[in-house]
């Protein structure tokens, strides 16, 4: 999966910028006293924010989560298939580990599991093609390759599972709203409020920067998505993480 330029970025980096860049606008920008009906209307405003990106958040979370928890399914089931292999013939068991092999490094090249259907197809065919003096075993092995289809199938449901366009609209105008308020209030030249302001702005900004890095997969959370399946190759399959 091809990453953008600002989603390789540490968020200990956003926050840095986010605050130098808020800091001095805050220092350039005219200021308005906020009469009651403005300070009501930020207050709702910011409530709305908060209350509209929370659970989008939790809801991402809880999908790397669960992504976390089908891969490992997935690995699990991998090793399990592999072992099987272990009865066949040494050329059926190369074959057969080199076609899983081939599968699970398209899946991680491109991080997705979508990505490997050709493969994982290939092994089937295989399965299905075979003739030889183990042919029991070799279902076996089918069964457990057609059974891991909904591990495949749940994971690439979640991987489309993202936040919609709708809802980005509706948290950038809330946010750019609760922004412009707290930019705008007049901290009559003190130097500690408009720092505080300007963090403020920042952190408001680091849930959107959050938000897009859990939704693209390149938080640091989710990089631990993949660490079963790559242990599992990098042992040669014969120890998943």
């Amino acid at each position: 999966m091809r990453k953008l330029l600002l989603e390789k970025i540490r968020l200990t980096w956003y926050l840095y910028f986010l605050f130098a860049t808020f800091f001095l606008i805050k220092l350039q920008i005219p200021k308005i006293e906020l009469g009651s009906g403005a300070l009501t209307l930020f207050s709702v405003n910011s409530f709305l924010y908060g209350f509209y990106i929370g659970p989008i958040m939790s809801g991402q979370k809880a999908r790397i989560e669960e992504l976390t928890r089908i891969i490992r399914a997935e690995a699990n089931a991998l090793f399990s298939m592999l072992l099987e292999t272990q009865k066949f013939s040494d050329k059926t068991k190369n074959e057969l580990q080199d076609l899983f092999s081939h599968y699970v490094r398209e899946v991680l090249r491109d991080r997705r599991i979508a990505q490997g259907e050709p493969e994982y197809e290939a092994i089937i065919s295989y399965c299905l093609k075979y003739d030889g003096k183990d042919k029991a075993q070799m279902m076996q092995l089918l069964d457990k390759v057609v059974a891991n289809q909904q591990n495949r199938t749940q994971f690439n449901m979640l991987m489309s599972s993202r936040v919609y366009s709708n809802e980005w609209m509706v948290m950038l105008i809330l946010f750019t709203i609760t922004v412009i308020f707290i930019l705008l209030v007049n901290t009559n030249g003190i130097l500690g409020l408009n720092i505080l302001s300007a963090f403020l702005a920042a952190a408001l900004s680091m849930l959107i920067v959050v938000l897009i890095k859990l939704n693209t997969l390149t938080h640091k959370k989710a990089k631990e998505i993949w660490a079963p399946l790559q242990k599992l190759l990098a042992t040669n399959y014969y120890r998943i993480d």
